[in-house]
């Protein structure tokens, strides 16, 4: 099967990756919008037109799915990319329920970019979920610009971290949710800053477990051979802002991930 899977930059490369370890025999197609990010201090209006534009692009590459790997894109408009396309689309969701499942009486930490924290779908689902509001958001948009400049260990990092987690007694807190796909590449860093006591969760794996249900769901009708690689076709394709890409350093930073 051809499945495709779209963010801002590199952030959506450690969803890929999951999926790769779960199941390799597919085609993925992996795009960047690199050219555009960072999205989260842009604009709701022009992140929607940047993914409903990269999105039509990737359709017609006749996709089965389609995993929008960016919070910031889905937080958006996921709504209208399923209502705009018959292939399954997926969307990330901050890891704030199994987060909160392990918080006995602590505080649960939610970092994202500061578009993912003013959207309506974070806030619904924390009014869902937190009933003893128990959490408390941390905007972390600068994680997204070092990912995309690949300075993922340096001082400059560190410092920033410090600064952002100065305000906050880490000792309350449980857990701490990745609510952006790129401060993936920061757990190691993060999770030296916060303590072993502090869990750090992302929505990754939720994320490859729900999209292979679907696809199991819509195509159990047909043969085993149309759920496997076509004969021939590239493991991965990488695009840029729609332009396609020599995969050597996507490569790499997908072992990254790994």
């Amino acid at each position: 099967m051809r499945i495709a899977f779209f963010d801002s930059g590199i952030g959506g490369l450690t969803v890929l990756a999951e999926a790769q370890r779960q199941q390799p025999a597919h085609e993925y197609l992996y795009y960047a919008d690199s050219e555009h990010a960072p999205y989260g201090a842009k604009p709701a209006a022009e992140v929607r037109d940047r993914v409903l534009q990269a999105a039509d692009f990737l359709a017609g590459q006749q996709l089965d799915a389609l995993v929008i790997a960016c919070n910031t894109a889905t937080s958006v408009c996921i709504k209208e990319l399923r209502s705009r396309f018959s292939f399954p689309v997926i969307g990330m969701e901050p890891a704030v329920k199994p987060a909160l499942q392990r918080a006995s009486k602590k505080r649960v930490m939610v970092m994202a970019t500061s578009l993912t924290l003013q959207e309506s779908k974070l806030s619904q689902l924390l009014q869902r979920l937190d009933g003893s509001e128990q959490t408390d958001k941390l905007a972390m948009d600068m994680l997204v610009t070092f990912a995309e400049q690949q300075t993922f260990d340096s001082p400059e990092v560190t410092r920033y971290l410090q600064h952002q987690l100065s305000h906050y007694r880490l000792a309350d807190y449980s857990a701490v949710v990745l609510g952006c796909t790129h401060f993936i590449y920061f757990r190691n860093a993060l999770q030296t800053m916060v303590g072993d006591s502090v869990s750090l969760i992302d929505g990754n794996q939720g994320t490859v477990k729900q999209l292979f249900a679907l696809l199991q769901q819509t195509n159990d009708e047909h043969s085993q051979h149309s759920k496997l690689r076509r004969e021939g076709a590239a493991p991965l394709r990488v695009f840029r802002s729609g332009i396609e890409q020599p995969l050597a350093p996507y490569l790499e930073l997908l072992r990254r991930c790994m």
